[in-house]
């Protein structure tokens, strides 16, 4: 027996329903289908909660860079960095700040002792808050990053799955008309329908993915080029005041 009637929507005998083509697929078609449908759930959360994240990190690290400029004292924007929601530059200027407040400590333990060290002692004092700030920045950026590859792979990968249970639901045609021994819509529109429907589930899960991996991407390296700015620009004053 035919399975299109089952396919047909009633009063609408030229189209076929979608949920019956779902419910109806071959095993391997509803993997694939379910395979899609999961990745675009997560994709669907990750740009939730990552639109959010990089607008409260952008918003806040515009905040701190006016607060750093308007203040002139390094010891009252460390506090005011602890009372304050933190944001990837904030967290930058707090790695540099702690390193410098060590080696200073070091510097006055070492003036006080009797065999005070020379100049040379401090030459890499520079270098090593360059690092502590390299490692801060290093640390944001991965932690903006977090999530986002699995955008970057459902948009790769997603259009792929889709053609993957297209040719599969088209084999599956073919396979009936070879048992059939009859090539007529009955037979293959079945299975070409639900091919189609798995290349449109990819699409669909696809075409978001790539558009918020390029927007959070473009978002992530404008924060980046922030921090970057910022820290060489706390490097220059560090330089001019205590060195």
């Amino acid at each position: 027996m035919s399975t299109l009637p089952l396919l047909l929507q009633a009063g609408g005998g030229d189209r076929l329903d979608i949920i019956p083509l779902i419910l109806n697929a071959s095993p391997v078609v509803k993997g694939v289908m379910g395979l899609l449908i999961t990745m675009s759930v997560a994709c669907w959360f990750v740009i939730g909660s990552k639109s959010i994240y990089l607008a409260n990190a952008a918003h806040r690290s515009m905040r701190f860079q006016e607060m750093f400029w308007k203040t002139g004292r390094l010891d009252e924007i460390w506090r005011a960095t602890e009372a304050a929601s933190p944001s990837p530059v904030s967290e930058v200027f707090r790695a540099g700040y702690t390193e410098l407040a060590k080696l200073q400590r070091r510097r006055q333990e070492q003036a006080a002792e009797p065999a005070g060290a020379g100049a040379e002692d401090f030459l890499g004092d520079i270098e090593s808050i360059q690092r502590a700030l390299d490692r801060a920045r290093t640390t944001a950026i991965t932690e903006m990053e977090s999530r986002v590859p699995l955008l970057g792979t459902t948009a790769s990968a997603g259009p792929f799955i889709g053609l993957f249970g297209t040719v599969w639901g088209i084999m599956n045609s073919f396979r009936n008309i070879g048992a059939k021994g009859a090539a007529n819509l009955a037979t293959v529109a079945p299975g070409i329908a639900e091919a189609l429907v798995a290349t449109a589930i990819g699409l669909m899960a696809a075409i978001p993915a790539v558009m918020a991996y390029n927007y959070f991407s473009r978002r992530i390296r404008v924060i980046s080029s922030e921090m970057e700015t910022f820290s060489s620009d706390f490097l220059n004053i560090i330089r001019r005041r205590f060195f």
